[in-house]
């Protein structure tokens, strides 16, 4: 009687194991055909040879290649350009740079165009091997086929090096390929290009740049947990993991001023790194150094067209004014003798700075964003703003990282969102320590 008693109970725990296990084999099933689904469902077919590539094609290919800041990314330092080996930092551990020139065994050598265009629009390498996200496939999926065969051609008319790429050293499981292709599942879908017919035609050519070969959002969009941003047009801002700068954003006029900044202005910062009321720094001087700098001036039009769009599209009524800021005056005190110090002979008593040699501090957006986290890292390590045709000799910000203690710091930042008609909240030394903290790992 027992045993009968048990027996519903036992075939109702294997029924459930089995539904369990097919719905486990379905969803298997669903994440093979998801990343691999085109390459079951039509094999590739065998590379045909292809006719040497035109000096109009290889140029081009060099002028994508450039506006993608591949060279960048793909370049350790010391070693040759383009041969990769370059540790791109994540918050799951490094993952190094490939080596994109035509090597037959460490390189693009045995590569085809068609390989290259499965890796810029799926992610995935000659081999059917899942690329990491490191790389920004979601923004290369954008790209056309046109582009990306100049592209191809142009690396392929490079010298070929020997160098192999160090392997990942991501924490496991994130690097296996079975994790990758759940991640890609949850929030990769190639975005291949769409025009918008209700816009001109230099709108879309800005779209597509800032989209694609700009990859703007991998940056100017906030990540979750695991790594994602919102998509290829999401460009609300957020801080940059482990680089551990804020990146703006790119909707908000209070923040970059995009959408009430001459159309011009827009244009001189984005190739030359600097417009006399605002200059670009960290991770952007970089943008700017090698890639935004080659750009025709119709193209860094065309994308500052784009972005103001976007900019004026989201702008909302200005906030009301704010009660001035009250700052201790122990606070103050402090603040205005570091500034004194060592800031008002480059940037003024009054913070008006030395126009085209140092920024000034007065109404600043980059000084006036909430999040002090940009600010304090320029303050801590220096550095200088990209060297480019426009703007060839640009003045550099010593670094205080040894000289002023997280106290001073936190003054002399709260003294100048204060003074000369700023108005932002204090700066703390904690969050100065946590900053110093971060950015010190």
């Amino acid at each position: 009687m027992s045993s009968a008693a048990h027996t519903p109970r036992s075939t109702l725990l294997r029924t459930s194991g089995r539904l369990l296990l097919a719905g486990l084999a379905l969803l298997v099933a669903a994440v093979v055909w998801d990343n691999w689904g085109d390459l079951l469902s039509s094999p590739a077919a065998a590379p045909t040879a292809s006719s040497p590539a035109t000096p109009e094609t290889l140029q081009r290919g060099q002028y994508l290649v450039q506006a993608g800041n591949c060279i960048a990314c793909h370049s350790d330092r010391g070693r040759p350009q383009l041969a990769g080996g370059r540790a791109i930092e994540t918050p799951f551990g490094p993952v190094y740079s490939s080596n994109l020139t035509p090597d037959p065994d460490t390189g693009l050598g045995r590569w085809s165009a068609q390989d290259f265009w499965q890796a810029l629009h799926h992610g995935r390498s000659r081999s059917g091997r899942l690329l990491t996200p490191a790389f920004p496939y979601e923004h290369t999926s954008v790209i056309i086929r046109e582009d990306s065969d100049a592209m191809f051609a142009w690396l392929q008319s490079q010298s070929p090096v020997q160098q192999a790429q160090p392997p990942h050293e991501l924490t496991w499981p994130l690097g296996t390929q079975a994790a990758l292709a759940v991640w890609r599942s949850l929030f990769f879908s190639p975005a291949p290009f769409a025009p918008d017919a209700r816009q001109s035609a230099e709108w879309n050519r800005g779209a597509y740049l800032v989209q694609g070969l700009g990859h703007c959002a991998a940056c100017h969009s906030a990540r979750n947990a695991l790594g994602a941003t919102a998509g290829v047009s999401d460009l609300s801002g957020g801080l940059m993991p482990v680089v551990n700068w804020y990146a703006p954003d790119l909707t908000n006029d209070r923040e970059t001023g995009l959408a009430s900044t001459p159309l011009t202005d827009v244009v001189r910062l984005l190739r030359t790194g600097t417009n006399g009321q605002a200059q670009t720094s960290g991770p952007m001087s970089e943008v700017v150094q090698h890639s935004l700098q080659h750009l025709s001036q119709a193209d860094v039009q065309a994308m500052a067209v784009y972005l103001q769009s976007r900019a004026q599209a989201s702008t909302t009524a200005t906030a009301p004014a704010t009660a001035p800021v009250r700052i201790p005056s122990t606070v103050a005190e402090r603040g205005l003798k570091v500034y004194d110090r060592h800031c008002a002979t480059c940037h003024g008593e009054q913070g008006q700075g030395a126009p085209g040699i140092y920024p000034a501090l007065a109404g600043n957006r980059a000084v006036l964003l909430g999040e002090p986290t940009n600010l304090v890292q320029a303050l801590l390590y220096g550095g200088y703003g990209p060297a480019t045709a426009g703007h060839p000799r640009p003045y550099g910000m010593p670094p205080f990282v040894l000289e002023l203690d997280d106290r001073d710091i936190a003054a002399v930042l709260t003294h100048i969102r204060s003074q000369w008609g700023n108005q932002a909240n204090e700066v703390t030394p904690l969050q100065v320590n946590r900053i110093r903290a971060a950015s010190a790992q």
